[in-house]
């Protein structure tokens, strides 16, 4: 699979279980932003769906949300919280043409390198029906690189990130910035990007 380097799924093959069941009490405030965002009971993708506990949200929210991960061990630690099968979908095999009101990729797209990047947004865009919203989330940074865990990172700047996004064709991209964590526990600038199709 192209659209994840060998480390970056050696890490989430072997972790599986510890990641997907790591503690997440705080609110997710973007979530609900996105949702709220979305017409009742619409179709969601999710992309990296980890754990599942975010399409858990949005499942019970009453979406029709359709959970995948590009790792099979996460997408089995998923399927076990959902009680459903979850899709093994690597970015880079992601097909359908039209027919979401919504993707949801929390903290996933940053494992995709810088080059194929591009590709991938596009693949996501022609997925979604006109208006449909899209969120993504990203470590920022100024290069590539990888964390303690050697998981790889594309570490976009914000401009870098609007370059990859603009040639598309939406409706608005809108990015904002926090500092957060993550699994590595270290505190970092992270890049919420929220863009919505155009015709």
């Amino acid at each position: 699979m192209s659209s994840l380097d060998a480390e970056t799924l050696n890490f989430y093959a072997l972790e599986a279980e510890a990641y997907s069941g790591r503690s997440r009490s705080t609110q997710n405030e973007r979530l609900d932003y996105f949702l709220k965002a979305l017409p009742a009971g619409a179709k969601i993708l999710e992309l990296g769906c980890g754990g599942g506990q975010d399409s858990q949200v949005m499942l019970t929210r009453g979406f029709n949300v359709t959970p995948t991960d590009g790792s099979p061990e996460m997408a089995q630690q998923a399927g076990r919280l959902l009680g459903r099968p979850v899709t093994v979908l690597p970015f880079d095999r992601l097909e359908e043409d039209g027919i979401y009101a919504g993707v949801w990729a929390n903290a996933c797209l940053l494992h995709i390198p810088r080059p194929e990047l591009a590709a991938v947004l596009s693949r996501i865009h022609r997925a979604l029906k006109t208006g449909g919203v899209f969120y993504a989330s990203f470590k920022a940074g100024s290069a590539e690189g990888r964390d303690r865990f050697q998981r790889y990172y594309n570490y976009p700047s914000r401009d870098w990130l609007i370059a990859q996004y603009a040639p598309l064709g939406w409706t608005s991209i809108e990015i904002d910035a926090n500092i957060g964590g993550g699994y590595d526990g270290e505190k970092t600038e992270w890049l919420h990007v929220t863009a919505v199709r155009s015709a």
